[in-house]
């Protein structure tokens, strides 16, 4: 997949903007704050449906107007796609394929993008929900449709957890809410499905994680991932449950009994404290979690590795071609060494799109098609390259 022409209306710092894209290595060049990012975002943002810089969409609509405006032009191989999307700062958003109205929930089946940037370290380093949305947005990519039961889940978990607080502010104890078994049934549904999907995401990234960190960094430090699970009585978020991605008895009914089990403890609280809202994916190195005891390099490697195994995963599967990898200003944040592995390894995909606040930091196997960006400004400086020519060097 090529994203052609990427066209933006009332985005961030852009009252328009239009850019044009190669195939093959495409470089970014600007000051920081002069808006390269937030066309990186705009084109995650049409795989995802989600920023990887804030988790509600009004951020990305400019000041003072009520709705940005996505616009790119998709070639997978000789056929074109034109995806749209409305992201409005109150109320859902719209979009359009081809120029009929469409649910948004579609446009991943389109656009497939893995971003690489500073703040996959989160991922790594930081609490579960940075490696919870990692988990999801990739599984959208993968299966468009968990959109929608990502989104189900988090409509019925809103509800449920209202009515958790307001039995605690009336003082109902846990045998006098026969209301929230509804609300049971649908969260065990839809977070059981979310479940079955992440652990089934886990077990096909090991075998491209443990071979893309040891690309990176050079040794092989037994990478390893998997879920721990609120659904089998422990809280991750609290607790440290132990991970076991290979779950005894059924997800469902392990769900309804850890519900039962803690709804005392949920209305005393006003939280709904199972589900997949509340589970950790687990990452170790050397046997460790890399959280607390891996080095600062082993931890970019682990975030790059979960990067590019995400990116071979999608290329394996996806009958669309090669994702467009998307590296927002990573290359300032890594060692000489991991900045000439990483371009190596990237550099052969069908299109990707760096970031840079100093062109220098740029390894020459990504160095191609230069566009310089100032104060919302898109400009080519430099002549484009053959791409014949580009291929052969």
């Amino acid at each position: 997949m090529i994203v052609e022409h990427l066209n933006l209306g009332d985005f961030r710092n852009y009252a328009t903007a239009d850019l044009t894209l190669h195939r093959g290595p495409n470089v970014l060049v600007g000051s920081n704050g002069q808006g390269k990012t937030n066309l990186a975002e705009a084109i995650v943002f049409l795989a995802t449906l989600g920023s990887h810089r804030v988790s509600s969409d009004a951020p990305m609509v400019r000041d003072g107007k009520e709705f940005a405006v996505v616009r790119a032009r998709l070639a997978h191989g000789e056929r074109k796609v034109l995806v749209e999307v409305q992201v409005n700062r109150q109320g859902s958003n719209k979009a359009r394929i081809n120029g009929s109205p469409s649910k948004t929930s579609e446009l991943p089946r389109y656009a497939h993008v893995v971003l690489f940037a500073p703040e996959d370290l989160q991922i790594v380093r930081g609490d579960p929900s940075s490696r919870r949305r990692f988990a999801d947005q990739l599984l959208i990519q993968r299966t468009p449709r968990m959109a929608g039961v990502i989104a189900d889940y988090e409509r019925v978990l809103r509800q449920r957890t209202a009515l958790l607080k307001s039995a605690r502010t009336r003082g109902v104890r846990g045998d006098g809410l026969s209301t929230l078994d509804v609300w049971d049934d649908k969260l065990i549904a839809l977070g059981s499905e979310i479940i079955h999907a992440r652990i089934r995401l886990a077990t096909d990234l090991q075998g491209p994680l443990t071979d893309a960190y040891a690309a990176i960094a050079g040794a092989d430090h037994r990478p390893q991932l998997e879920w721990a699970l609120s659904v089998r009585g422990g809280d991750p978020e609290e607790e440290g449950a132990d991970a076991d991605a290979d779950v005894r008895g059924e997800i469902e009914d392990l769900f309804r009994t850890a519900l039962q089990a803690r709804r005392g403890k949920e209305i005393e609280r006003g939280l709904t404290l199972v589900g997949p809202h509340r589970d950790d994916l687990i990452l170790r190195v050397r046997d460790l979690p890399v959280k607390g005891y891996a080095s600062h390099g082993e931890s970019w490697s682990m975030a790059l590795a979960l990067r590019l195994a995400s990116a071979e995963l999608l290329r394996a599967e996806s009958p669309a071609g090669d994702p467009v990898l998307i590296l927002d200003d990573v290359f300032a944040e890594l060692d000489a060494d991991r900045r000439q592995r990483l371009a190596s390894l990237t550099a052969g995909y069908e299109q990707v799109i760096v970031t840079a606040a100093v062109e220098a930091d740029i390894p020459e196997p990504l160095h191609r098609h230069v566009v310089r960006i100032s104060a919302g400004t898109i400009a080519d400086d430099r002549p484009q390259v053959d791409e014949a020519e580009a291929a052969d060097d």
